[in-house]
């Protein structure tokens, strides 16, 4: 089992302390993209060492040796507060000035505190009236890509992995996305629009976290026949049936819920840390 931790950056005191808590048999530097990296090999313990990152502000993961990169076939990730920044439809809601209102309930869902269908098509119906030109002005002044994100991607295109973006948000921002990044595949909700607005109603059907789960078991179906990894990438409640049908589920700066039940957790790093992960 090798220790890889990473972080925006990493003390020369630090890095020799987890490598005696691991008990590390040498020192490893990894092209870190935007933090620093490193691999332990062969650690031998492992108490202690999550709980000095945790109060150090690094990310940790114990993983098998032989966890290889070009073993990866599919690589799904959620969209709103993972691949990107935002949370789309909080920052729609603000152009009518209820962000508030709206965000707060997309938190609770997110935490797994209410319902997620319930509480999008509530969400939704409160967009009722919004010009369909709002939702260009959140793409083009508000959403930003999360750190490390196109590196991550590149990283696992360039070994033949496909790419799934799924998300419980809207297909006006997937499109865009697939095109910007050359995404595979994308799976979201469809605004109905009439006369140039919202009309406060989504299209069926509805993606919550069973069909996030059931596009992503179907692609990995076709994909990863040959017994390579999907990796599954998500922050959310409505994220968990995904991960876990996934073979490496990470949790990119999650909620607890999330975080607990993921394989590995990346609280301080950007999305490429994921690239080393793997070997």
């Amino acid at each position: 089992m090798d220790l890889v931790i990473q972080a925006p950056a990493i003390s020369d005191a630090e890095l020799s302390s987890i490598a005696a808590l691991a008990g590390a048999q040498g020192i490893t530097v990894l092209d870190g993209g935007g933090q620093q990296a490193y691999r332990l090999p062969r650690v031998t313990m492992r108490d202690g060492v999550p709980e000095f990152c945790a109060m150090a502000g690094i990310d940790c993961a114990f993983v098998p040796a032989d966890l290889a990169c070009n073993r990866v076939r599919l690589i799904a990730i959620d969209m709103d507060s993972t691949l990107i920044t935002i949370e789309c439809i909080d920052e729609i809601a603000d152009m009518l000035g209820i962000k508030s209102q709206v965000a707060t309930v997309t938190e609770a869902a997110m935490r797994g505190e209410i319902d997620f269908r319930e509480s999008l098509t509530a969400r939704v119906a409160l967009l009722s009236g919004l010009p369909v030109e709002a939702l260009q002005r959140v793409y083009d002044e508000r959403l930003r890509l999360s750190p490390g994100a196109e590196r991550m991607l590149a990283g696992f295109t360039a070994v033949g992995a496909k790419t799934l973006l799924v998300s419980g948000g809207f297909t006006f921002f997937t499109d865009r996305l697939k095109a910007r990044l050359g995404l595979d595949e994308t799976a979201s909700n469809t605004l109905e629009i009439a006369a140039g607005k919202l009309t406060g109603r989504l299209c069926a059907p509805i993606v919550d976290a069973r069909e996030k789960a059931a596009r992503f078991a179907a692609l990995k179906r076709r994909v990863c026949a040959d017994g390579g990894i999907a990796i599954a990438i998500g922050d959310g409640a409505n994220d968990l049936p995904m991960l876990r049908a996934a073979d490496v589920s990470v949790a990119y700066r999650a909620k607890p819920v999330v975080r607990a039940q993921a394989t590995y957790a990346l609280n301080h790093c950007g999305l490429d840390a994921v690239l080393n992960l793997f070997t």
